[in-house]
C-alpha cells in the first residue's frame, strides 16, 4: 500500500469523511478499530520484551 502526504487538517479531513455514504463509515471504522487493536497489541508485547533490551548481552549487533 502506497502512503500519500496529504496537506489536509484533521477539522478538513474530518470533514470530508464525514461525508462519506454510511457503508464507507462503517468500513472505515472497523479498519480503524483493527489498526488501533494491532497497535495496542504490539506496544504490549515491546513492553513485555523490555528485560531483554541489554546491549551487553545483544551477541546479534556485532560489527564485523
Amino acid at each position: 500500500m502506497a502512503v500519500n502526504t496529504l496537506n489536509v487538517s484533521f477539522e478538513e479531513l474530518k470533514t470530508i469523511i464525514l461525508q462519506l455514504p454510511v457503508e464507507n463509515l462503517m468500513e472505515l471504522s472497523r479498519e480503524i478499530e483493527e489498526r488501533l487493536e494491532t497497535v495496542g497489541i504490539m506496544q504490549l508485547a515491546e513492553s513485555g520484551f523490555q528485560e531483554w533490551n541489554d546491549e551487553e548481552e545483544d551477541i546479534y549487533d556485532v560489527e564485523s
